[in-house]
């Protein structure tokens, strides 16, 4: 299997992915709409470091057009879609519910519908830790019930789930959906909370904390994501749901408190009440992945803030 097509190819975690898979020897095309959720000229340099390799190839587009990706599936035959593209963020997503759904649901019907026309029957699909909602057993297994999200986002990546599923009973596809858990790492997108402290508190500027800063979140370094999707793509089979986190959690403080320690800089906290859709906790079962994939994070929260502001200069 080495022709790989993936979905939001010039995103944070496509990009970091296509540049991992180019370097082990696969051929890579992708696509991206280049949307203005963020600056587009972010993408755009990412995209431009993977077009210096021959072995890659990017098409510009959404997977919302469904004759696009015709035209891509007729052309490059892909052994393997990575599906990553989606309208991201838990926030946003109570403010654009239909656009959401659009992106995340529909495009993941569409592509779904394309690979079928082609005869193509093998996909990764990026889902989310969201769609635990606040689950009070923890850490989260695969097998717990997913049927309580309390974000937009987190249900359509729940019905992105629900659709694999289908395409993988009725038609045989191999699918397997892996919830990712707070990814960070160099080039994350601005709006997240990691970069978005890290480059507040580096210039000085005040940053905002929502709730009482005792929420914990599974942070996951992009290095060990993409080393869960690339062991995924060689063992792909049958239909599966697998947590791919660091299985650590740490609360916001303790995170802002990490950050000041690597940047040798004191935080300016601004204390906001709890946001709608903000979940208490996220924490990874990843015993499944470890049994499948021979999965191991390499990234405690210190190493990884490290290695993503090195990287980026602060």
């Amino acid at each position: 299997m080495k022709n790989i097509f993936i979905t939001g190819v010039a995103g944070f975690i496509g990009s970091n992915l296509a540049m991992t898979m180019l370097q082990q020897g696969y051929t890579v095309s992708g696509i991206d709409n280049f949307d203005a959720f963020y600056d587009p000229a972010i993408k755009r340099k990412a995209a431009a470091k993977l077009e210096i390799y021959p072995a890659f190839k990017l098409f510009e587009g959404d997977i919302r057009d469904r004759k696009t990706l015709d035209q891509i599936f007729e052309s490059s035959r892909p052994d393997l879609i990575i599906h990553l593209a989606a309208r991201a963020g838990v926030r946003p997503s109570i403010e654009q519910p239909e656009l959401y759904y659009d992106v995340n649901v529909s495009g993941t019907l569409t592509l779904l519908e394309a690979m079928r026309k082609a005869g193509l029957k093998d996909m990764l699909f990026a889902s989310s830790s969201s769609v635990y909602g606040n689950n009070e057993k923890t850490p989260f297994h695969e097998d717990d019930t997913v049927d309580n999200p309390i974000s937009p986002y987190a249900a359509t990546k729940k019905s992105g789930e629900l659709l694999c599923y289908t395409y993988h009973h009725l038609y045989k596809f191999n699918i397997w959906c892996l919830r990712f858990f707070t990814v960070y790492g160099p080039g994350q997108r601005p709006e997240m909370a990691i970069q978005q402290f890290g480059n507040k508190i580096a210039s000085e500027q005040p940053i905002t904390l929502f709730g009482d800063g005792t929420s914990r979140r599974d942070y996951t370094f992009v290095e060990d994501i993409v080393a869960g999707i690339t062991a995924s793509a060689e063992k792909l089979k049958g239909y599966e749901i697998i947590n791919l986190g660091n299985s650590k959690t740490i609360s916001l403080i303790d995170l802002v408190q990490n950050i000041e320690k690597v940047l040798g800089k004191k935080a300016k906290i601004v204390w906001q009440p709890k946001q709608p859709g903000d979940v208490e906790i996220t924490f990874a079962d990843i015993s499944k992945a470890k049994k499948l994939l021979s999965y191991k994070p390499d990234y405690p929260v210190i190493k990884g803030l490290k290695k993503m502001f090195e990287k980026q200069g602060m």
